[in-house]
């Protein structure tokens, strides 16, 4: 099916300066908003693990998990709305060459809620979130799963696109499986039996395989996109940091799945199994962190080039927010384990960092949701 070039349909959205009716705001609502959710709850999940003032920072950090949640529920009932109301226009989503990949950001945005509950809800309300975040995982599962490879499917068989137009957020759908796989390994060590935590990891690990060998293929086409046609559009500014993600999210994935791999193998008889995974995850850990920081430095530059020559604000600027957060995760992790200052010393800048660009992003986003003209849905503009 034709489409639009990414830079013609951004550039001939005309967005609302009103919202002319309440139900146009259902109507216009886009899976984009659950960035918001993902970058809040990895603040929420990050502050805490701030070096030395982290505990004292915990209340803070329970309220922007509460408020997490109930952004979530909210755009959920949002985007439910709009199934119901207008599922005519709704459905156009799949069609879309860059929408859809929004997608995976409700099943990445549940993720930091169910983490939070382990580090928020378990010490509040008792075991009794356990079971409740283990429904919640599965359920992350299915849908990470089937974004993985409904959207690539869609991409290879109706959606139309280019090199020249690829941008970062291909790896959106794809990602959100190993999202899952690291809160499945945070979740595991808390079930009530052994063969249970053992399920959970060895699925944990099998997520993680799912997305990140897939993410580093498109990593590779997307560097060198970059170096044959440059910088995308100045809409798309964001998704620069986009490829930190999966890189920051797969570190910290090796390295907590493979630090509960030895109690949970040996309970399984595979002692010898579990030291082999702990060494992975460490290993692993560094190696993807190294990427990350390669990575790390080369949107830093890229972002001041755009900074440089103004760039509008839209939804996609919460790119800068989960990526940076969960490389903040990955790296705070390996201060732990390693016991190296250097890295707690690198994670509390980078909370600093995160905090200060999820607080712009977020007043941001507060007024334009205030004046309706971050209510725009491409699909609706460029009809499948």
């Amino acid at each position: 099916m034709d489409r639009e070039p990414l830079t013609d349909v951004m550039q001939g959205l005309k967005p609302l300066s009103r919202l002319d009716r309440p139900l146009e705001m259902i109507r216009q609502f886009t899976p984009n908003w659950f960035a918001a959710t993902m970058g809040t709850g990895v603040l929420a999940l990050a502050i805490p693990q701030f070096p030395t003032i982290g505990p004292s920072l915990t209340p803070v950090a329970e309220a922007l998990w509460w408020f997490d949640i109930a952004l979530f529920v909210l755009f959920a009932a949002l985007y439910s709305a709009r199934w119901i109301m207008f599922g005519h226009e709704a459905k156009r989503i799949f069609g879309h060459s860059v929408v859809s990949m929004f997608i995976g950001t409700i099943p990445m945005g549940l993720a930091t809620i169910i983490n939070g509950a382990l580090v928020f809800g378990l010490p509040r309300f008792g075991s009794g979130v356990i079971p409740i975040a283990v429904s919640l995982w599965w359920l992350d599962v299915a849908m990470a799963v089937a974004c993985g490879v409904v959207i690539p499917y869609l991409m290879f068989t109706r959606q139309k696109h280019t090199i020249d137009e690829m941008t970062a957020v291909w790896l959106l759908p794809v990602v959100a499986a190993e999202v899952a796989a690291a809160s499945g390994a945070l979740l595991a060590p808390h079930l009530a039996t052994e063969p249970a935590r053992f399920g959970m990891l060895v699925t944990s690990y099998a997520l993680w395989a799912f997305s990140v060998p897939v993410a580093v293929c498109i990593l590779a086409i997307l560097i060198l996109r970059m170096a044959l046609h440059k910088l995308p559009h100045e809409s798309m500014a964001a998704s620069s940091w986009l490829a930190l993600g999966p890189i920051g999210t797969g570190a910290l994935g090796m390295l907590v799945m493979g630090a509960d791999a030895p109690s949970i193998f040996t309970a399984q008889g595979m002692a010898s199994i579990g030291m082999v995974a702990q060494g992975l995850g460490v290993i692993g850990g560094v190696l993807l962190w190294g990427f990350g920081l390669w990575w790390l430095l080369l949107a830093s530059l890229i972002t001041i080039r755009y900074f440089r020559a103004g760039v509008p604000f839209n939804l996609g600027w919460w790119g800068y927010t989960f990526p940076l957060g969960v490389y903040t995760l990955a790296t705070l992790r390996l201060g732990v384990t390693l016991h190296l200052g250097v890295f707690s010393a690198i994670g509390a800048t980078l909370i600093v960092a995160l905090a200060a660009m999820w607080a712009l992003v977020a007043a941001k986003t507060l007024e334009g949701g205030w004046k309706g003209n971050l209510f725009v849905s491409p699909c609706i503009a460029s009809p499948n």
